[in-house]
């Protein structure tokens, strides 16, 4: 037999035939354990013996957790990084064992070539177990070892459920536990998921970035507390989203770190029973390998098993970055709303017609479903630290609520990045006439002149333009505080939005000289 070769894996994404993403209506529900009307095999283990459909490369600990699990509806496979991560680490297992003598070396091979088969992408529909589940992720695990039992007895030409030649757990699950494969898989997945969302996210970056240099020189109305503020361009808005985003990426980059730190070898709570002396040290070699990835053997292995700081903290940091997203999108909404009585100032593609009673309306879909996928991430944080805390003494039971809810959040977050950026940001356009309105029309501008005729003067003109709803620029030149070319000058869109330098020294404008400019205002017919 050829010896055992290394691949790389790649991070799966939604483009690739293997990706199933994680949404309800592309998710079958989880197979029923029945093998009713169909040919079977029976498989026996402690609580009895039960019939698996035949053609099935699960057997009785899966069907066990289908009949004991059937919750979210929704297999472990909705989660392809997973199951990928899964076979790794049940590679790397069996190429430790190799190593260590403790695994002959024709079941060592045909472990490592059924963990390669999934590693490519096949049999992922048979991990059926459902991602909530009790037992602190047995299910899944006997679920994986299961499987490549079964798979690497066909490749040795044997019949599947044959266990006396490839047993699940003496030969695919020796020198492990549920309790240390089970966690390192799910950094491993998270790691792998990770890399596809921050594509997405350098991808939407870069497209507010674009904006943001379309936009550059478009002078709009800023705002703080919802009132009218200093005028800026809307390339300056639009550039602060992409600096948003770009920090983001950055800070989520960073939470790898975290996800490298791993208890393969700890087995049952930390202490390395029924591992060889040398195996944790081979297996996380031979991990990084097959993975391409710089993790690391916790340095305590019964504090790694128990503790799950890692998972809240890696939770914490995408739900910043999806709440920050939403307040973009909260910004997107408003500053589209109308077009008529609402702000209008730009145009988001419209995606849909938005009512079933109003014609003609359009509504900001894709925003708020990118505001959705914030509100759950946000929940689903929650989740995670509560079942973080729940852990007790040398294991936390609560590890598959803490995967599903990370891994959901992952892939929601991703597709709501992708979708925000091709059926809406891309396709956003100011209402360039509407916005310079909006700025001749505001009182907000004289804050640009307040360095040159000063505060009170400013203020008392601002009053006076609110009252009148004259422009600015007019109720300056008329109290000949300044003439019309130093207040074009001062009033350009540069200087206005802070691109170029307008302070000077304030020279002192007496109170008399506004009330003057005042009275001959009010003397005059309008």
């Amino acid at each position: 037999m050829d010896e055992p070769t290394t691949h790389p894996i790649p991070v799966i994404d939604t483009s690739s035939g293997v990706a199933v993403v994680d949404a309800s209506e592309n998710v079958s529900d989880v197979p029923t354990p029945s093998a009713e009307g169909r040919p079977t095999r029976v498989e026996t283990d402690s609580l009895g013996s039960r019939e698996i459909p035949a053609d099935a490369y699960w057997g009785v600990h899966t069907s066990r957790a289908l009949e004991n699990f059937p919750i979210a509806k929704r297999p472990i496979s909705v989660y392809p990084d997973l199951i990928v991560a899964l076979a790794a680490v049940k590679q790397a297992a069996a190429r430790a064992n190799l190593e260590t003598g403790v695994l002959e070396k024709h079941k060592a091979d045909l472990i490592d070539r059924a963990c390669q088969l999934i590693i490519d992408g096949k049999f992922h529909d048979q991990f059926v177990v459902g991602v909530i589940q009790g037992g602190a992720g047995t299910s899944t695990n006997m679920n994986a070892n299961e499987v490549i039992a079964n798979i690497a007895l066909e490749l040795d030409g044997r019949s599947k459920g044959d266990y006396s030649i490839m047993h699940p757990i003496d030969d695919v699950n020796r020198s492990q536990s549920t309790n240390d494969t089970y966690p390192t898989a799910i950094k491993i997945g998270l790691t792998f998921a990770l890399g596809h969302l921050l594509d997405e996210l350098a991808l939407l970056r870069d497209s507010f970035a674009a904006k943001g240099r379309e936009f550059r020189h478009i002078l709009k109305v800023g705002r703080t507390q919802l009132q009218d503020a200093v005028p800026m361009t809307l390339g300056q808005e639009f550039h602060g989203f992409a600096t948003t985003l770009t920090e983001d990426h950055a800070r989520l980059t960073e939470t790898k770190w975290l996800l490298a730190e791993i208890n393969l070898g700890a087995t049952a709570i930390g202490t390395g029973i029924t591992a060889d002396p040398g195996y944790a040290a081979a297996a996380v070699r031979h991990l990084n390998l097959i993975t391409g990835l710089n993790l690391e053997t916790a340095p305590d292995l019964i504090e790694s098993t128990s503790d799950a700081g890692a998972f809240m903290s890696f939770s914490g940091s995408l739900k910043r970055s999806a709440i920050k997203l939403s307040k973009i999108c909260n910004d997107l909404r408003l500053l589209s709303s109308g077009p008529q009585a609402g702000l209008g100032e730009i145009n988001l593609p419209p995606r849909q017609a938005g009512s079933s009673i109003m014609p003609g309306k359009v509504n900001p879909v894709i925003p708020e479903v990118v505001n959705q996928v914030a509100f759950s991430v946000a929940g689903a944080d929650v989740t995670v630290t509560m079942a973080a805390e729940g852990g007790q003494l040398q294991l936390n039971a609560f590890e598959p609520v803490i995967a599903h809810s990370l891994l959901q959040s992952i892939t929601w977050m991703a597709q709501a990045f992708h979708t925000l950026r091709v059926n809406c940001v891309d396709g956003i356009t100011a209402n360039e006439e509407r916005l310079g309105a909006m700025v001749g029309s505001s009182v907000g501008v004289i804050t640009a002149l307040t360095p040159h005729i000063g505060y009170a003067a400013a203020a008392a003109l601002a009053k006076s333009a609110l009252l009148t709803g004259h422009n600015v620029a007019d109720l300056v030149v008329e109290a000949k505080l300044m003439s019309r070319d130093e207040v074009t000058r001062l009033l350009s869109p540069a200087r206005l939005s802070g691109l170029e330098a307008i302070t000077t020294s304030i020279p002192i404008v007496e109170a008399e000289a506004i009330a003057k400019a005042e009275r001959e205002r009010a003397a005059r017919p309008e």
